[in-house]
């Protein structure tokens, strides 16, 4: 199931305090909040967010260039 948008306009990275992208599907494991800024990607697990900075990965230039096409359709 998808975040909520009211959630996902108020959640922000632990780490910088900024806005994160939601890159959500209908379902599946591709449910991602995604900060650009510090390339830096958060897992969404059964709806919630996992928003725990040792549970963060770094993307590299290539997922990167992904995450943020996704973002824009």
């Amino acid at each position: 199931m998808p975040l909520d948008a009211f959630l996902t306009d108020r959640l922000v990275c632990p780490r910088d305090h900024g806005p994160l992208l939601y890159l959500g599907t209908d379902s599946g494991p591709d449910e991602v909040l995604y900060n650009p800024r510090l390339r830096t990607v958060y897992r969404v697990e059964d709806g919630i967010p996992v928003l725990l900075l040792d549970e963060a990965r770094a993307v590299d230039d290539d997922e990167h260039a992904a995450l943020i096409a996704r973002s824009h359709r």
